[in-house]
């Protein structure tokens, strides 16, 4: 399933169990919502969480963001039936925690033939085994289009700890990312604990977006005007890509091949960047344009 240019600057999780949440969630500013099964919704609440969220998924009323459902993992008592019934509600994707080999997700295919064919899959990366087998998962199913760091639980197996500048996962983030880049994946970034903490989160949402990520799962809304911020393309760097781009064009024109702007070399590589940084702007436009 080819990737698509849509934004996925914030990414929301919303309790599935949490009707007001689902309400809610209709009129926030992230670019996709993540409807959680699992971590969010406690053992009493799962079959209640799984209706409420197949109902809001088939109402719809999101407009143009993207809604993925995280469903309970396949071996547990709620897995099989939280598949089948996202299958059926037609998310855009369908979230699998703590993936660990291409078997998983082939598993979760092989159970979505209700599904229609815009439902992708997306994959929790949160386990060793999981990152250390990042590659062979990325290149496994046709359906599958997103990684997601699941940075709480791998702390956790890694008995590490967080700190600032994440430094204990940092070759996990790496890892995961190289392995989606080569299957030409989005790759998504963790979730920031501290939520009140406006710093903490823009510090992680810029270090991020530097090493390539494109964009942060979130769990509150009020991280969102951070996340889109920083993960979008600044006023800055469209101008300077516009500035490429008429540049470089120019000097083809007349039988160039190398451009100079503000005294710096633009060959191909760097028209090629220009070109996506204006595609996701206009992307983010017409997200945004029908969100409303």
């Amino acid at each position: 399933m080819p990737v698509s240019a849509r934004p996925r600057r914030s990414v929301l999780y919303i309790p599935g169990c949490r009707a007001r949440a689902l309400e809610k969630a209709r009129r926030l500013a992230a670019d996709a919502l993540i409807f959680d099964l699992e971590d969010a919704a406690p053992p009493e609440e799962k079959e209640n969480a799984r209706t409420l969220v197949a109902d809001a998924v088939s109402e719809g009323g999101y407009g143009a963001r993207e809604l993925i459902v995280r469903i309970n993992g396949l071996d547990t008592e709620w897995g099989a039936a939280d598949l089948a019934t996202a299958a059926v509600a037609g998310p855009d994707a369908i979230l699998i925690p703590k993936v660990e080999s291409p078997e998983m997700i082939a598993a979760v295919a092989a159970g979505m033939s209700a599904a229609p064919a815009k439902t992708a899959i997306w994959a929790m990366m949160e386990t060793p085994r999981g990152v250390l087998s990042a590659a062979a998962i990325a290149a496994s199913h046709p359906r599958l289009v997103c990684l997601v760091m699941g940075t709480n639980d791998l702390v956790k197996e890694l008995r590490a700890t967080h700190v600032p500048g994440r430094a204990p996962v940092a070759a996990a983030l790496g890892h995961c990312l190289l392995a989606a880049r080569a299957e030409g994946l989005v790759a998504i970034d963790g979730v920031c604990n501290a939520f009140r903490d406006e710093t903490l989160l823009r510090e992680e949402c810029e270090a991020g977006r530097a090493m390539g990520f494109d964009g942060k799962t979130l769990i509150h809304p009020g991280q969102i005007a951070i996340a889109n911020e920083v993960f979008g393309p600044s006023a800055e760097a469209l101008a300077e890509a516009k500035e490429q781009l008429a540049a470089y064009e120019a000097t083809v024109a007349k039988g160039g091949g190398v451009a100079v702007v503000n005294g710096r070399i633009v060959e191909n590589l760097h028209v090629e960047t220009a070109r996506r940084l204006l595609a996701e702007a206009e992307a983010i436009r017409r997200l945004e344009d029908g969100a409303n």
